[in-house]
């Protein structure tokens, strides 16, 4: 099918400096479409308040290229502008909203409410685990998880709510047809098949180093919360962060040893205001008020009372949990136990045994106890809400 005047209008007006969605505002009042706006002369524009930058650049804009009209006539390919219904209105929180977003993938994923988890690119392997585990958790509850898409705890976090049949929002430093790191390419066709790719760079951007600052406002305006599970002193997540609270958005850093280099970012935040988070309840006690309703039974959902298709579906994780699960928390009982106790009843690996008491606590079966020890949870709530 064709495309439209429009839409290729909108393609030439994501390339022009000087435009954004603050700039274009009055321009569209004016001319009331953007091809009306490239159609008009120079004078015109000028009278209207364009800027000399941005009206250089339209004298003879450049055509679309093939590869560009080719992925915009692709299904589940849009340009966005920020005048269309499905734009996201959280993004009206900056003061640079992008003039129009690139989108691969669900336009309705856009909806649900978001919580960003950030970190490093080199995590320690319990960092990954952990922003696997807490996407998860989350996805299963109706909250998309966004993140950069990034190597490490942005990749585990994306896959986590896939695991999870949850919603996932990749923003991108790059175009959304160049997928970096490339090593991702299967990632963000998942991505692309229960969520967003995302990107306010035009086709064919390449991922430059000053474009992921950029990104990093955009994932946390999409966002109603923050997660930081790792960042060293300096970490470019900190950024994120910084934007998060900037936007008076909800702020969580999860606490690790003060021997770990990768916990002093997170330790930087908790001082500073941030909550200290241990499990997914710490995220749902705190943005529950704000964004979802409690469900018998399950989780939460969206406030608009209209629970997405597949939310009350019977979760085989909940029904069925995984033998090894089982037989930790039969061995747990019914008293208070350390790590210790846990690997002489059960004859299991430390690191076994540690990673899979991480998740039930993550899942609400057990809460961690005075002196390292863990309890399990009696009358609980699927998720962690007790």
């Amino acid at each position: 099918m064709p495309l439209s005047d429009e839409i290729l209008a909108w393609a030439t007006l994501t390339r022009t400096p000087a435009l954004d969605a603050r700039a274009l505002a009055p321009l569209l009042q004016v001319f009331g479409s953007a091809a009306a706006l490239l159609a008009a002369s120079d004078a015109r524009r000028e009278r209207a308040g364009m800027a000399a930058e941005a009206r250089r650049y339209l004298h003879r804009p450049p055509r679309a290229a093939p590869a560009e009209i080719a992925w915009l006539e692709r299904p589940r390919h849009h340009i966005l502008p920020f005048t269309d219904a499905h734009y996201p209105k959280l993004l009206d929180a900056l003061r640079d909203k992008p003039a129009a977003l690139y989108i691969s993938g669900d336009l309705g994923a856009l909806a649900d409410p978001q919580l960003a988890i950030v970190s490093s690119r080199n995590p320690t392997p319990q960092g990954s685990e952990t922003s696997f585990e807490f996407a998860r958790c989350l996805a299963d509850r109706g909250i998309a998880i966004t993140s950069g898409f990034a190597e490490g705890i942005d990749t585990a976090a994306h896959r986590g709510a896939l695991a999870a049949r949850g919603v996932t929002v990749a923003v991108l430093g790059s175009g959304v047809d160049t997928i970096y790191p490339r090593r991702n390419r299967q990632l963000g066709e998942d991505v692309t098949e229960r969520g967003v790719l995302l990107s306010e760079f035009p086709l064919g951007t390449a991922a430059r180093r000053n474009n992921f600052p950029r990104r990093n406002r955009i994932i946390a305006a999409l966002s109603h919360g923050t997660l930081v599970v790792e960042a060293a002193h300096g970490s470019g997540s900190l950024i994120t962060a910084r934007f998060a609270l900037s936007l008076r958005r909800k702020l969580f850093a999860v606490p690790g040893s003060i021997h770990n280099p990768m916990s002093r970012g997170c330790h930087e935040l908790i001082k500073k205001g941030a909550k200290l988070t241990e499990s997914a309840h710490d995220i749902l006690s705190e943005l529950g008020a704000s964004i979802l309703l409690p469900v018998d039974g399950r989780g939460c959902f969206p406030v608009d009372g209209r629970a997405r298709a597949g939310d009350l579906r019977p979760d085989p994780d909940r029904t069925g949990m995984d033998k090894q699960h089982k037989i930790l928390l039969d061995a747990l009982g019914f008293d208070p136990a350390d790590l210790d106790m846990l690997i002489a009843r059960t004859g299991l690996k430390a690191e076994a045994v540690s990673s899979m008491m991480l998740i039930l606590e993550l899942e609400g079966h057990v809460q961690a106890a005075p002196g390292g020890r863990y309890s399990r949870v009696s009358n609980r709530r699927a998720g962690g809400e007790r």
